[in-house]
């Protein structure tokens, strides 16, 4: 039997089972409400080397985590970000051939920006410490779920007819945003 006493599990109506390592190396299974201990216990044994992988990736971020921001820090970001990525929506909106509702920006842990279904868009205030081309490709991706609302290959055919190299900008993201993630 397989020790998983520190993974927080979480039951719902879902019908399948998933495990994530959160930015911090806590884990985090979410299971049906019918999966048999045993089952879930089973299912985190064969994905061991995984989650130590992403374990063992947490704890090197956190020791490379800058300094958290201050409030007054986090303010001065989202009141840059409300003057910078309105703009750069309204440049890449008619590119795209969409058009959306509000802009909100955030300060979130885990995303980097997002679309409602009614077109709304929100973005992390900490998009500003990022490259400006990172926060184009940023918004190009959200408005893109105006189109296509999930991440098929119309949606990356989308994306890429605008920024050729977005592989390289969501890599930089993928290898660089905990950083400023972690920040908060």
């Amino acid at each position: 039997m397989n020790d998983y006493s520190d993974v927080e599990i979480i039951r719902s109506k879902r019908r399948s089972i998933s495990v994530e390592v959160q930015s911090d190396g806590r884990v985090v299974c979410r299971a049906p409400m019918r999966m048999s201990e045993a089952e879930i216990d089973n299912f985190l044994g064969s994905r061991r080397d995984w989650i130590e992988k992403y374990r063992s990736r947490a704890a090197e971020r956190q020791n490379d985590a800058e300094p958290k921001l201050t409030a007054d820090e986090i303010e001065t970001l989202a009141d840059a970000a409300l003057e910078d990525i309105p703009k750069r929506a309204a440049h890449f909106a008619p590119i795209v051939g969409v058009d959306y509702g509000r802009i909100t920006i955030r300060n979130q842990k885990s995303r980097w920006g997002s679309c409602s279904s009614n077109g709304n868009l929100n973005f992390n205030c900490l998009l500003m410490l990022c490259p400006e081309d990172v926060r184009d490709y940023v918004v190009v991706h959200e408005l893109a779920h105006r189109k296509e609302m999930n991440h098929s290959a119309r949606f990356w055919e989308i994306v890429e007819s605008i920024i050729p190299d977005y592989k390289a900008k969501r890599k930089w993201l993928k290898d660089n945003g905990y950083r400023y993630i972690g920040r908060l």
